[in-house]
């Protein structure tokens, strides 16, 4: 593997790191609260729910049993940020440029067929997490919680994260 493959592929692995401690972020913050509304276990388990349904359409699997939108409880999701996490680094520590630009085939949730790039899956998959989980620092600030800061350039100044 060349060094810009490497490149590559290496930042994708410390942007499914970030992914984790975000994730890793918003489980504390949620065990923490009192009396949350179930919205937000019920959205971050949607989020939880769709990475997984991803990892395994990228790894070939049929995901049209998965629902990307279960009652979860706050321990569920606890196994499933591990599992989540543990998948990515499986999948992503052997590809390189050619493997990113693969295109898998997969079919939605209503079973209309896709074929999407690798890179263009896994860049879905963070910005989607990013998205929910903004949407969850609202609702805890709705509720009058703090908010969880799980941006991007916060993770990268943390000194080391091992996850």
């Amino acid at each position: 593997m060349t060094a810009a493959q490497q490149a590559q592929r290496d930042h994708l692995l410390r942007l499914f790191t970030h992914v984790h401690w975000a994730n890793n972020e918003i489980l504390l913050a949620l065990q923490g609260a009192e009396a949350l509304p179930e919205k937000l276990i019920t959205l971050f388990g949607h989020l939880l729910s769709a990475e997984k349904v991803w990892l395994e359409r990228l790894n070939g699997r049929d995901s049209s049993a998965l629902n990307i939108w279960p009652l979860t409880r706050l321990e569920d999701c606890g196994q499933l940020v591990r599992d989540n996490h543990e998948g990515y680094l499986s999948f992503l520590s052997p590809l390189d440029d050619a493997g990113l630009n693969t295109a898998v085939s997969y079919r939605t949730s209503k079973g209309i067929l896709f074929s999407t790039t690798i890179l263009d899956i896994l860049s879905h998959v963070a910005l989607h997490g990013s998205y929910h989980r903004g949407q969850i620092s609202s609702y805890l600030r709705l509720e009058g919680h703090e908010p969880v800061n799980t941006d991007y350039i916060t993770f990268t100044r943390l000194d080391s994260y091992e996850g």
